[in-house]
């Protein structure tokens, strides 16, 4: 009976179904409308778009925006911190910064914890771990009296220097487990044991604060799923670009703060590895914002410094995805000093641009495309009618204040939403030490593949990929990840002070926990495999790199030159003879999980056969006659010679002069310059 694999990204607007038949190797895609209030709702009415029931499903994994929205939008339970005495305001004082530096009226956001919920008692352990001051269990148990009254529905613990003993934080923990019946419970040292206590106790509260609710939506989508006939684990993508089964979910719950990001990121890497590119650029453009990620050698990049909300980092290894207000739906709008500018405000899904006909009356990207004629007037397989004249209208608001054409205004609105998706990548590449053609750009999302080429172009990226499914790609993406848990600890010592047997002894340990974890997910002894990393970073530093270390440690040389070769990337700088210390130490354990294979295909039918209409469309020299091809009847192998668009159910492609597209063996369109 079970034959399919489900795959579902959850977004704000819309819920992505990907089904993968394991035994035709037919895929299939649907889409229906997210429901924020109940988000498990918007999941299974995908299920039930889709005609699938439990029984028939073998795999099922999804990202998620529970714990995004909760944070954004502050639907958050009771939460209370209890601290050592002294640094009850560690998460209000924070770094002192703030996003935009020199805007004095610019305020970062209130604490998850108000100052009236965090307490602080009596303990203290000093740098090296020895306890100074044990808990006093009176204390506690009366702590715990007034956390009762308070209804308090979740408790977020965090000592000082508990990362190098957490024995104080386990006993409180034990003590309000007796005291508090049905409340969420995590310390610090179990969450995050890393130096630094603000980035330490601001993970601990995220995690804190999103286990009541992401626990709740777990339990709640397991009984429905239960009801429907599906008995398997239930898998979640979690910011590193793993997933974790509904056991280990509530106990790192922090790590779905970009579930649903993370996907998209996984999708690209993937899409190219197909084509035979180990350097890609993920675009992922949307309505609303552009994600950008990157793959370099096959790898996505790692950060630990990300956060929803600025001035509360999530300390966990997170893919690093750059974020930017450029989407279909971004608004065209001119500043104080007379200068066109695109996003990162936004018509949204209400009203929408004013193509859509909902009540909007402002210039968006997607009417100015509409007006270049670049998207047709027809999407959805002609169950969405654009208005072009709306269009026209909104868009004459920027040609009147620089007396253009409506084409000329249009082709001017693009150009500056792709010239901020530029700026965007050069921040995720050529500032992080990467030469952008030296990649490919995997390009998708409802717009992505509109715009890709133009981007492309401006980057001098010679190559770009449009997947078969470009609207649904995040989703696909959750089915090609892999049961993924990271263990870290600090550990800060001069490279040349260091013991090989202590150093292997405290990895041993970490990979202790890490494979425990494996464990509890149900992964097979076999199907599990742990990798070492060091933190390092040059003496009197405070940024670090994380460099990959192999078993059985006898030397440190490898990882060294490693360190200076990758900083030398990273900053344009090295010394070797510079001392090094090591910062911090990390085990990342992956499980593999059975990844479906996609099937190739063979030529069928012709290219002749693939043409739906012809239109006008503006290209740089002005109007050009183009043909537009149905991209479900293009066969494999064709050549498509620009200028051309290329339509399907989720996106429209453009194909500018000067380039040429092939459609590979797995349907990919691979698009180049002439």
């Amino acid at each position: 009976m079970e034959q399919y694999r489900l795959a579902i990204d959850v977004g704000g607007t819309f819920t992505d179904v990907f089904i993968f038949d394991e035994k035709t190797g037919a895929i299939s895609v649907t889409k229906t409308p997210s429901t924020p209030s109940n988000p498990e709702q918007g999941i299974l009415d995908g299920i039930a778009k889709a005609e699938l029931s439990g029984e028939n499903i073998k795999v099922f994994s999804h990202g998620t925006t529970v714990g995004t929205n909760a944070l954004i939008e502050r639907k958050l339970p009771k939460t209370a911190l209890i601290t050592t005495k002294g640094f009850r305001d560690v998460t209000e004082i924070r770094r002192g910064t703030k996003l935009e530096l020199w805007d004095a009226y610019d305020d970062v956001a209130q604490p998850y914890i108000q100052r009236r919920d965090r307490f602080e008692i009596t303990e203290r352990v000093d740098y090296s771990g020895n306890i100074l001051t044990e808990v006093d269990e009176a204390e506690v148990r009366e702590l715990a009296k007034t956390l009762r009254a308070r209804g308090t529905e979740s408790v977020a613990i965090c000592f000082m220097n508990a990362y190098v003993n957490g024995a104080n934080e386990v006993k409180v923990k034990e003590i309000l487990e007796e005291e508090l019946d049905n409340v969420y419970l995590c310390a610090s040292s179990e969450v995050l044991p890393e130096i630094f206590e603000h980035e330490r106790m601001s993970t601990t509260i995220v995690n804190a604060v999103l286990g009541p609710p992401i626990t709740t939506y777990i339990d709640v989508l397991e009984q429905e799923m239960e009801k429907q006939g599906y008995e398997d684990d239930i898998l979640v993508l979690h910011s590193g670009g793993g997933v974790m089964t509904s056991e280990t979910v509530p106990k790192y719950a922090a790590r779905l703060a970009s579930s649903g990001i993370a996907a998209g990121a996984i999708a690209s890497k993937h899409i190219a590895k197909l084509c035979g590119y180990d350097n890609a650029i993920g675009l992922d453009m949307g309505g609303t914002s552009t994600d950008i990620s990157l793959v370099y050698g096959g790898d996505l990049r790692i950060t630990k410094d990300w956060y929803i909300e600025y001035g509360y980092p999530i300390g966990f290894p997170s893919i690093e995805i750059l974020t930017i207000g450029a989407g279909g739906g971004s608004l065209a709008w001119t500043d104080e000093g007379g200068s066109l500018r695109n996003g990162p405000q936004s018509a949204g899904a209400a009203p929408g641009p004013a193509c859509y006909g909902k009540g909007g009356d402002e210039p968006t990207n997607s009417d100015a495309n509409l007006v270049l004629g670049r998207l047709g007037t027809k999407l959805l397989d002609g169950k969405m009618e654009l208005d072009k004249e709306k269009a026209v209208d909104a868009v004459n608001k920027i040609a009147d204040k620089f007396g253009y054409s409506p084409e000329e205004a249009a082709d001017a609105i693009i150009k500056v939403a792709n010239a901020n998706m530029c700026d965007a990548l050069r921040l995720i590449s050529v500032r992080k030490g990467y030469d952008p053609r030296e990649f490919a750009l995997v390009t998708f999302g409802g717009a992505g593949p509109v715009q890709g080429a133009y981007v492309a172009k401006e980057m001098e990226i010679p190559t770009v990929i449009v997947p078969p499914h470009p609207g649904v790609a995040a989703a696909m993406g959750c089915l090609l990840v892999d049961v993924r848990h990271d263990i870290s600890r600090t550990y800060v010592k001069n490279v040349d002070a260091v013991s090989t047997d202590e150093l292997e002894n405290q990895f041993k340990e970490m990979e202790q926990e890490a494979a425990g974890l494996l464990r509890e997910e149900g992964v097979a002894e076999e199907d599990s495999n742990l990798v070492r990393y060091v933190e390092m970073r040059y003496m009197g530093q405070w940024r670090s790199l994380s460099v990959p270390i192999g078993q059985d440690i006898i030397s440190l040389d490898e990882a060294l030159e490693n360190f200076h070769q990758e900083h030398e990337r990273e900053f344009a700088f090295s010394n070797k003879d510079q001392q090094v210390e090591i910062y911090g130490l990390r085990v990342t354990a992956i499980g593999t999980v059975p990844k479906p294979e996609f099937p190739t295909f063979t030529p069928s039918g012709s290219l002749e056969e693939a043409v739906k209409e012809s239109r006008e469309v503006y290209f740089e020299d002005g109007f050009v006659d183009t043909v537009v091809y149905d991209r479900e009847k293009i066969p494999v192998g064709a050549t498509i010679n620009g200028p051309a668009i290329v339509d399907q159910l989720d996106t429209t492609t453009v194909i500018p002069p000067e380039f040429t597209a092939e459609v590979d063996q797995y349907k990919n369109l691979i698009i180049k310059t002439n």
